[in-house]
């Protein structure tokens, strides 16, 4: 049972097929891993009766030898931000403690249609607006590699998950790194496709769209899986209206274009400059063309915070006006913070995201794809103050998004497509992740050239 659970989605999909493994025993499997790791905290809510009765049928239909979809009996999670019909959904909150949706988000109706079956949704902060595991309902997420460090958030019971075979993949969303945090945190993939590749119809302003839904997986491949099962236009998305336009560039190391963004305008640890370098060198030494590039994300900072601020005060603060016991100090003094700004601040904001677009594209009009590290450090201690500074290296430098995640949430602001995979670990043993962009819509290139470079750190 033990060894099912660590299975690939990709491999337990084959052995489906070809009939060497049950759903049933799949879902088992992984539901007694959920149990075993209990201590991890990485589920809100198990939905182990309705799994088993779904693995169930989906066995019926294999021995039946019907025509399988390509998620047939593969179990998996949803981050607690994302609807489920029927399954509650908490948004991390107590506000929303007993809220049940009646309709499933595009992903996940995707994510049925293509066979998968749901265990359980994961952990987030609180309307997955703080960069801390933990929120008022569930309490803390532990990183299974080191309990005194962060899993990162805010899909950490998304990565935590994966990364211990509670299920082979997840659904996370990614308003900031979201996925992508947590992914190099524990050890495991993370990616954000094109802006409306994944409809996240959820979202007030789809127009305005910072947060994406995307998978989190230990492998490349099993990414490629569940993307193509859930990505493509939807008529009431708003950037979902033209047909696919995934177009494939250049796939390969050999001859690709790679920026190299060492800092990003932030200070980045010694140790997790050296061993970025070293993976970079790598692509080089397979073919790639590396050269120097420079974008000074911290200074977008300002810009990502105003969205970030404004937009919660719009759509949580009503739901918490009069009832603010039931959230956590961090959420209200956010959503004060965002009643704060004037609709020129937002304005002015918007305008940012053009300017950090524009840059974007200036690189693309070079390169094909954008290197870094995913974040300047390892995984922060959970003592870390989520809202206050960190120290690099005995340096201060700064507020947690802009000096330890300016690599992720630029992409989140302009629309790119982004992917973390490991690349390392330090002497420590903690996971370094390696970050890779690429231009809107090129999102099928940047997962063929993650999983080569994968398979160069593996």
């Amino acid at each position: 049972m033990s060894e099912l659970a660590d299975m690939t989605a990709t491999a337990m999909a084959a052995a489906i097929r070809a009939k060497e493994v049950s759903p049933v025993e799949l879902t088992e499997a992984v539901l007694q891993r959920i149990d075993d790791r209990s201590d991890l905290n990485a589920f809100i809510t198990v939905t182990g009766d309705q799994a088993l009765a779904e693995a169930r049928a989906a066995e019926d239909r294999v021995m039946k030898s019907d025509e399988l979809p390509p998620l047939h009996g593969v179990p998996y999670s949803v981050k607690d931000l994302v609807n489920t019909a029927g399954v509650r959904t908490t948004m991390g909150s107590r506000l929303f403690e007993n809220n049940v949706p009646t309709s499933d988000a595009v992903s996940v109706a995707r994510s049925k249609a293509a066979g998968a079956i749901l265990v359980g949704k994961t952990t987030t902060p609180e309307f997955g607006h703080l960069q801390a595991a933990t929120s008022p309902l569930f309490g803390r997420t532990l990183n299974p590699i080191d309990p005194s460090v962060t899993p990162g958030a805010s899909s950490s019971g998304s990565a935590v998950a994966v990364a211990t075979g509670m299920g082979p993949i997840s659904l996370g969303t990614d308003g900031g790194g979201s996925s992508r945090i947590p992914a190099a945190c524990c050890g495991v993939v993370g990616f954000k496709p094109s802006l409306g590749v994944i409809p996240h119809l959820q979202l007030p302003d789809l127009f305005g769209a910072n947060s994406y839904v995307g998978p989190l997986a230990r492998t490349v491949e099993d990414i490629a899986l569940v993307f193509d099962a859930i990505s493509g236009p939807d008529f009431h998305d708003t950037y979902g209206q033209a047909a696919r336009l995934l177009h494939e560039g250049n796939a390969s190391l050999a001859g690709l274009r790679i920026g190299y963004i060492a800092e990003g305008g932030a200070r980045v640890e010694r140790e997790t400059a050296a061993i970025t370098a070293a993976a970079v060198k790598k692509l080089e030494d397979a073919g790639a063309l590396v050269e120097e590039a420079f974008i000074d994300f911290k200074a977008y900072e300002p810009v990502f915070l105003t969205i970030l601020r404004v937009g919660l005060a719009a759509r949580t603060g009503p739901a918490m006006k009069g009832r603010e016991e039931l959230a956590g100090q961090t959420l209200i003094d956010t959503i004060a913070l965002g009643n704060g700004y004037s609709a020129v601040d937002l304005s002015n904001a918007t305008a940012g995201r053009t300017r950090l677009f524009r840059e974007f594209q200036a690189l693309f009009e070079r390169f094909d794809i954008l290197v870094s590290p995913t974040l300047t450090a390892p995984p922060l201690p959970i003592t870390v103050d989520p809202i206050g500074d960190i120290e690099i290296d005995g340096v201060n430098c700064g507020t947690v998004r802009g000096a330890w995640y300016p690599f992720t949430f630029p992409q989140n602001l302009s629309g790119h497509p982004a992917i973390t995979i490991p690349c390392g670990k330090t002497a420590a043993g903690l996971p370094l992740g390696l970050h890779l962009c690429a231009p809107w819509y090129r999102d099928l290139a940047l997962l063929q050239v993650a999983r080569e470079a994968e398979a160069l750190f593996t």
